[in-house]
């Protein structure tokens, strides 16, 4: 993991590699990866790995990191573990953090505002914090997704 989270330093800084090797201990301690550091991706947990992801992503103390279905492939618990790290760095880094998901309680945990998007529409459906979004939907699509209102859960008959 070493390695993988001083690439971005190597690459775009000229840090000695103490330095390198120091903020790399750093970044991989602040997502909870102390003593993983010779650990290969192969070797850690798929929750573990998310955190190595987002150790490498803030190497460089972005002020934006865009991540892409972050808890996809994660069990309940584990995905809510990386809820609270988001929401961690956050509130300690003063990082915007940009989220593509359609978990919905990551959503609803960690979004200060939810932009929603429709193919058919070919834009920008929705807008707003997203319980205010779920409170105040006349919106079909929207209520579908953010509610599941008018789609009966599965095994239960319509």
């Amino acid at each position: 993991l070493r390695q993988n989270v001083a690439l971005p330093l190597e690459e775009h800084t000229s840090l000695s590699a103490r330095e390198i090797a120091e903020l790399t201990c750093l970044k991989l301690a602040q997502v909870g990866l102390t003593g993983f550091e010779d650990y290969y991706p192969s070797e850690i947990s798929g929750g573990m790995r998310k955190r190595a992801g987002l150790a490498r992503a803030l190497a460089l103390d972005p002020d934006i990191v865009f991540l892409d279905e972050p808890s996809a492939g994660l069990d309940p618990i584990t995905s809510r573990k990386l809820d609270d790290l988001v929401l961690q760095v956050r509130d300690t880094f003063g990082t915007t953090l940009v989220v593509v998901s359609h978990e919905l309680a990551s959503i609803f945990g960690i979004a200060d505002r939810v932009i929603m998007l429709d193919r058919e529409a070919q834009g920008i459906i929705a807008e707003g914090p997203p319980a205010g979004l779920a409170e105040r939907t006349r919106d079909p699509r929207v209520a579908e997704f953010l509610l599941r209102r008018d789609r009966p859960p599965a095994g239960i008959p319509g």
